[in-house]
C-alpha cells in the first residue's frame, strides 16, 4: 500500500474515533493509540495532512460545531456564510466555476459523440477518478475501488469513447486542493443532468469553503422552498465530488446527513476546509 494512502487511512480512522467520541473530548494520546502511533508522530502526521492540529480539527468536525452554527443565529447558514469569516481572494463563494450542461442530444445518446479522458489520481482524501471532455470535467469521484468506479463512469456515458490519460482540465481541477486559489476560475465543468439538477449543483458552488448550508436553505436559494427532498436527491446525484461541494450540506438538525463517499470523508472535508480558511493559529 502506498504511504500516502496508508496515512490517509490512519487519519480517517482517527477522525471516525473523534466523531464517535467527541463528547468525551479524547486526548491526543488516546487518539494516537487508536491508530497505533506515538502521540508525537500522530501530531506531526495529522498536522502535515490537515494543515492544523488535532485539537483544532476536532473543533471543526464535531457535531456540536454544526449545531452551534445552526442554532446561534436567526438567519440560515446559507445567509450567514456570506457575512462571516472570509475576506479577500479566499472568498471562494465569489469563485465562478463555469458549468456547461450537455446538450439534449449528448444527454439522450449517452455520450455517443464524446471523447472522455480519465485517470486515477491522489488527493488529501484518498484516490480520485477524474474524467474530462474537451469542455471540462464531467466526472470526479473518490475511488476506493478503481475498477468499480471506472465501471460506474462507463454506465454514466455508455456510448462515449474512453482513453486513459491526464489533461489540462484535470490539472486545473486539482487546484482546489491547493491553498493558492488564484487560478480556480480556470476550472470548467461539463455535466450531464436535468435542468433542476444543474440548478441545484450551481447553488452548491455558492457555499463558501469552510461554511455549511442545509437542504432547506438550498431549496430556498433556487426559489423552491418546498423542494427540500428533491434537492436532497439532486445533491445525492452529484457527479463531481468536492468541486461541487455537496459535502457542505447538512441536515437542519445539525447532523451531518448522508454522503455517497462516506461520512468519515465528509467530516474530513468539513474540518480540512475550515482549518484552511480560519485565520487563527491554535495549537494543541
Amino acid at each position: 500500500m502506498k504511504q500516502e494512502q496508508l496515512n490517509y487511512e490512519r487519519i480517517a480512522k482517527a477522525i471516525e474515533y473523534i466523531r464517535v467520541n467527541f463528547k468525551k473530548q479524547p486526548s491526543l494520546e488516546e487518539i494516537a493509540e487508536v491508530v497505533n502511533l506515538s502521540p508525537f508522530h500522530f501530531q506531526r502526521l495529522f498536522t502535515e495532512w490537515a494543515g492544523t492540529s488535532p485539537k483544532k480539527f476536532l473543533q471543526y468536525i464535531s457535531i456540536s460545531y454544526a449545531r452551534k452554527l445552526l442554532k446561534e443565529t436567526g438567519a440560515s447558514l446559507f445567509d450567514v456564510a456570506y457575512e462571516t469569516g472570509l475576506s479577500g481572494n479566499s472568498r471562494l463563494h465569489e469563485l465562478f466555476i463555469s458549468i456547461e450542461g450537455m446538450t439534449p442530444a449528448e444527454y439522450k445518446n449517452g455520450g455517443k459523440d464524446l471523447n472522455i479522458l480519465f485517470n486515477c489520481v491522489s488527493s488529501p482524501f484518498g484516490p480520485l477518478l477524474l474524467a474530462s471532455t474537451e469542455k471540462g470535467i464531467c466526472y470526479m469521484a473518490f475511488c476506493d475501488d478503481e475498477v468499480e468506479e471506472i465501471a460506474k463512469l462507463r454506465i454514466s456515458f455508455p456510448q462515449a469513447t474512453y482513453l486513459k490519460g491526464f489533461d489540462k482540465m484535470q490539472e486545473n481541477a486539482l487546484l482546489i486542493f491547493q491553498k493558492d486559489w488564484s487560478k480556480l476560475d480556470q476550472i470548467k465543468l461539463h455535466l450531464k443532468g436535468t435542468n433542476f439538477q444543474l440548478k441545484v449543483w450551481e447553488s452548491l458552488l455558492k457555499i463558501p469553503m469552510g461554511k455549511l448550508s442545509t437542504y432547506g436553505a438550498i431549496a430556498q436559494s433556487i426559489k423552491l422552498p418546498n423542494a427540500s427532498r428533491a434537492v436532497g436527491t439532486a445533491i445525492g446525484s452529484n457527479p463531481v465530488a468536492f468541486l461541487i461541494p455537496c459535502h457542505r450540506v447538512i441536515q437542519s438538525s445539525g447532523n451531518l446527513g448522508g454522503y455517497m463517499w462516506g461520512l468519515n470523508r465528509k467530516s474530513s472535508m468539513i474540518g480540512w476546509e475550515a482549518s484552511v480558511i480560519d485565520p487563527l493559529n491554535l495549537s494543541y
